[in-house]
């Protein structure tokens, strides 16, 4: 057997999108909303860090509620540098995000990733929702996909037919013996 190794192909990852941000203050303490990709937070946060550091100044720490992040980091790179994550489910709210840096302290609402484009556009236009109506919204996503989830994974109703006795190739009518 014969391999083949091409070394012109590059092994470098392919660059990361943009962040999806609306950076509009709304009432009730958020500096903006964020809308991730997927709920891997070693992918999403450089790219939010990056887009924030450069309005912000260097985003030096990170902490969010572990509720809806299946893994949560210790630390992230962006650009070469390290970013301290960190959690807390008592001064962090589920939907929130808090992000440190030179400049302060500021709080954004996290729009689930599994949010339509239009729902996430609607969330983030905002319209007068003050900051608690935004993240009983986001409740609202997140429930709506674990109901999903569980009807799609074989949480949902009940079997579709008795189970068999062991041996038996199909249902007898009742009262007939085999």
């Amino acid at each position: 057997m014969t391999v083949t190794i091409d070394r012109t192909a590059s092994s470098r990852r392919a660059p990361s999108l943009p962040a999806r941000l609306c950076l509009t203050p709304a009432p009730g303490g958020l500096d903006g909303m964020w809308w991730p990709r997927s709920r891997a937070l070693t992918r999403e946060l450089p790219p939010l860090t990056a887009a924030l550091g450069t309005l912000w100044g260097r985003i030096t720490s990170v902490t969010v509620n572990p509720d809806h992040w299946p893994v949560i980091p210790r630390w992230v790179s962006v650009a070469g540098r390290t970013v301290h994550v960190g959690w807390s489910t008592e001064e962090q709210g589920p939907h929130r995000l808090t992000l440190f840096s030179a400049g302060g302290r500021r709080n954004m609402l996290v729009i689930p990733p599994e949010t339509s484009a239009d729902t996430a556009a609607r969330l983030m236009a905002g319209d007068g929702i003050d900051a608690p109506g935004r993240e009983e919204a986001a409740d609202r996503i997140d429930a709506r996909s674990r109901e999903e989830a569980w009807e799609t994974d074989g949480g949902a109703g009940p079997p579709s037919s008795l189970p068999r006795p062991i041996g038996s190739t199909g249902r007898s009518p009742a009262g007939q013996r085999r």
